[in-house]
């Protein structure tokens, strides 16, 4: 019989497997991966989210850092990066103060990025 002070929790972040399909809200107070499917919206305000190679969101994204290697439909935004990988696609705004897209990765919208001047 363990008892309770053996117990560690071994997550990093929240998860959103590929069988797992989320219609709604989420909101995250720890960084997020989401490789499934989701519909609404996703809010982890001071946390990284991660959007997986074979994830389908359609969804408005609020997050610190945000790295789309999947499908975004959707307005996103970061406080500090948008990273958009060679498999992602964005189709809506993003708006960020640093956005790095690699070759392949495709964006059907408006990018506002650069830091604001005082």
């Amino acid at each position: 019989m363990a008892d309770d002070t053996t117990f560690t929790e071994r997550r990093v972040a929240a998860w959103v497997g590929k069988s797992l399909r989320v219609e709604g809200r989420i909101i995250s107070h720890e960084d997020l991966t989401i490789d499934g499917s989701v519909e609404g919206s996703i809010e982890l305000g001071n946390h990284s989210l991660t959007i997986g190679p074979g994830a389908a969101v359609k969804a408005d994204l609020t997050a610190k850092t945000i790295s789309i290697s999947g499908a975004v439909t959707g307005a996103v935004r970061a406080t500090e990066k948008v990273e958009l990988r060679s498999t992602g696609s964005v189709e809506g705004d993003i708006v960020a103060p640093k956005f790095l897209m690699a070759e392949g990765a495709t964006v059907r919208g408006r990018i506002d990025a650069g830091a604001k001047k005082s």
